[in-house]
This record gives structure tokens, C-alpha cells and sequence, in this order.
């Protein structure tokens, strides 16, 4: 008979929706629902980018999640806790305390998903010998980006479908739902599909003290100054962009939006911009495959800024087709899929050498930190200057990501395929 970890299509698939779902609904349906509940672009921006903090903080208590129990427990145990979170939110949003309420679950959702981030890649690792691990990574990116599509595209379209015959509390309410129950039946699936694998025999102490010297090692680096602004400021533009473009296409023409349907949202977002941000994805690996990272920087710095223009000719032209709003957002997000190649593929060079995983976790954080401060500033901005003002702003924040860009330093032979 075949062991759980001898056949690993029948979890990684499952395992990697999983992990995209609680994230995307923390970090782009809360975004939407907010706006339209009514919450203004100020402090929707505000509390949302707030919630980045789990990420941030992570490599702090990842120590301790295989010193007290094994991985698979703590992924049963945080889909559990994401299913109470989605059943929070849920039953919340009808109430008179919907606000309150739905930022402390989505806290929890917040917290539970960045451990269940944790204790998931860490299972990748142990329930699967290093041949596995090497077949199933493209398996695994597979199904975490269906799992953004459901989120980001399919739920905020049944959203948008409810809300015809529903109250907006309500519709979403219905949405939240469904996600509780698709969880549910996601943890009593990997009650048995998961691999059980044995517990580590390690101490937090021993770990704290891995981590200590892993910042030991991060902060030692050379160039790290130019690589410290790189992580925190290369995506200073998107990370406004991100928590406005959503409420623009909601928002009416009168406010300056372009007074979209929920549905037509979440099939923008959810289908042809994850297209676009899969092909460019896919585009600029081959590309840095092909000559090196040190090569393909300036091209992919161009390709994440200018196509933000995209979102000042939208905002000029007020009233303008589908197709139209469509095929821009498949430009801009196919050129930050594109760009972003450069800047995930810098956080694994920096991360060589000694104690990598390590340092590279203390990226990871550096990078949602670096996507949580400029979203917290991004909705005061937007509702004081307007929408097409905004966008202006953030095309002249891409000389910050130039800035940043002009001081690291790269191996010209890093990311090209030996000969």
C-alpha cells in the first residue's frame, strides 16, 4: 500500500488552493467588499495594509511551529482556524458592528494564514524526498495561482451576482460562506490525505538562536544597505497601486471612478489580470534563464513602472469600453509580473550562502513590509488628490524604484543556464 507522502498529487494540489485562498481574501477581497460596504479609500487603505503585519512578523514565531508540533497538525489546526475566521466575517457583516467585527476575524484569518504558510512549505519539505520536490514546484505554483483566480476572480463574482438580489452585507456575508464551507471540506480531505511525518526533535531555544544568527548574517552581508532600500522600496509604487485600483473601478463616475460591477471586477482581476501576471511571470524567468539577471534588470524595472500609465489613461478617459479597461489591466499587471521576476529572483541571490532558508525568510518579511507602508498612505492620498492625480503620483514614485534599482549589486552570471 501506498503512504500518504508516496503520493503527494494527492495533497500538494489541495494543499497549495488552500494556502492562496485565506491570502487573497485578506489582501484583495477585503479590499473590495470594504468599498463596497461603503468604507472610504482612507481607511479601507489603512486597515487593509494593517493587515500585511502577520507576514512581516512571521519569521519570529516559524521557530516554534515544528518544535511543538508537527506541520501537518498545525495545518489542520490553522484550516480550522481560517474556516472560524470566514465564518466570523460572515456572520458580522449583517450586524451594526460589521466593522469592528470583520477586522478581528480577518486579524485571525491574517495570523492563521501566515502560520499555515509556515507549517505548509515546511510539509512540502519533509513529506517530500528532493526528486518530488523538484516535480511537483510547478504543481504547486499551478494550484496556488487557481486558487488566486477563485478568490480574486470567481468569489468576488458571486459576490457581485448576490448582490442583484441581495443587500450588499448580505451578498458578501453569503460569499464568506461558502469559503467557510470550502474549507471545511479542504480539512477533512487533508485529515486523511496528508502525510504524517515524524516531529523534529528541536528546542525553540535552538531555533531563536538559528534566527538571531541568521540576522546576524543578513545585516553583515556586503552591499547591504543598497539591497536593504531595494526590498523595501523596488515595489513603493505597486504597493500603493494595488489598494486603490480596485476601489477605482468600483468607485462612481462622479467620484472619479469608472463605476464597474462587482462581477465586471472580479473578472477583470480574477481572470485576465492573473493571465497577464502568469505570462509575465513565466516570460521573465525564461528571459533571466536565458542571459542572467544582471542583464534582464532594466528591461524589467521599465516593464513594472511604465505600464502604471495605463491607470492615468483610464482615470483621463472617465467612460470608456470593457474591453478597453480589460485589455489595460492585462498590460499593467502582465508587465508587474514581468518586473517582479527581477526583484523575487534578487531576494534568492541575496539569500546564498550561509544559513539561506533562514535569510531568506527575513526577505520574505522585508517584502510584505515593503508593500504594507506605502498601502497604508495610499488611500489618504488618493482621496485628497483624486484618482487621476493619484495615479500621476504613483508613475513619479516609479524614480524611487529606478533609485533603488541603480545601486544593487549582481553577479553578471547569476540566473543563466550553464553551459
Amino acid at each position: 500500500m501506498q503512504t500518504n507522502s508516496s503520493r503527494p498529487y494527492a495533497w500538494v494540489p489541495s494543499l497549495y488552493f488552500a494556502e492562496a485562498l485565506p491570502y487573497v481574501a485578506v489582501m484583495v477581497i477585503a479590499t473590495t467588499m470594504y468599498k463596497r460596504m461603503g468604507l472610504s479609500n482612507t481607511d479601507l487603505a489603512l486597515y487593509t495594509s494593517w493587515l500585511y503585519l502577520p507576514w512581516v512578523i512571521k519569521p519570529l514565531w516559524s521557530p516554534f511551529i515544528a518544535a511543538i508540533k508537527t506541520e501537518r497538525w498545525w495545518v489542520l489546526l490553522m484550516q480550522l482556524c481560517i474556516s472560524a475566521g470566514f465564518a466570523g466575517i460572515a456572520f458580522t457583516l449583517p450586524t451594526s458592528t460589521w466593522l469592528q467585527g470583520s477586522l478581528a476575524f480577518f486579524w485571525l484569518l491574517a495570523f492563521a494564514s501566515a502560520t499555515h504558510d509556515i507549517a505548509a512549505d515546511g510539509l512540502y519539505i519533509l513529506g517530500l524526498d528532493t526528486h518530488d520536490q523538484s516535480l511537483y514546484v510547478g504543481i504547486r505554483s499551478t494550484f496556488y495561482r487557481v486558487g488566486t483566480i477563485a478568490g480574486q476572480g470567481l468569489l468576488v463574482m458571486l459576490a457581485g451576482w448576490l448582490e442583484k438580489s441581495q443587500t450588499v452585507p448580505m451578498a458578501w456575508s453569503i460569499t464568506f460562506l461558502v469559503l467557510m464551507g470550502l474549507f471545511i471540506a479542504l480539512w477533512l480531505w487533508h485529515n486523511i490525505a496528508l502525510p504524517k511525518v515524524p516531529q523534529k526533535a528541536s528546542q525553540p531555544t535552538g531555533f531563536l538562536g538559528d534566527f538571531w544568527l541568521a540576522l546576524k548574517t543578513f545585516f553583515t552581508k556586503p552591499h547591504i544597505l543598497s539591497a536593504l532600500l531595494f526590498m523595501l522600496l523596488f515595489r513603493f509604487p505597486e504597493g500603493q497601486l494595488v489598494k486603490i485600483a480596485n476601489p477605482f473601478l468600483l468607485d462612481s463616475a462622479e467620484a472619479g471612478g469608472l463605476a464597474l460591477s462587482t462581477e465586471a471586477v472580479g473578472f477583470v482581476y480574477g481572470t485576465i489580470g492573473i493571465i497577464g501576471l502568469t505570462v509575465g511571470g513565466l516570460l521573465g524567468g525564461w528571459c533571466v534563464s536565458r542571459h542572467g539577471l544582471k542583464r534582464w534588470l532594466w528591461p524589467m524595472v521599465l516593464c513594472i513602472s511604465l505600464p502604471d500609465l495605463v491607470y492615468v489613461y483610464l482615470a483621463s478617459v472617465g467612460d470608456t469600453s470593457f474591453f478597453v479597461v480589460n485589455l489595460c489591466v492585462f498590460i499593467e499587471q502582465f508587465g508587474y509580473g514581468f518586473g517582479f521576476t527581477a526583484y523575487m529572483l534578487f531576494l534568492v541571490y541575496f539569500s546564498q550562502g550561509e544559513r539561506s532558508t533562514a535569510v531568506f525568510s527575513i526577505c520574505t518579511a522585508l517584502q510584505a513590509l515593503g508593500m504594507m507602508l506605502p498601502g497604508m498612505i495610499a488611500g489618504w492620498m488618493a482621496d485628497h488628490l483624486g484618482y487621476l492625480n493619484f495615479f500621476w503620483w504613483v508613475v513619479a514614485c516609479c524614480l524611487v524604484t529606478f533609485a533603488v534599482s541603480a545601486f544593487i549589486k549582481i553577479d553578471p552570471s547569476y540566473g543563466k543556464k550553464e553551459q
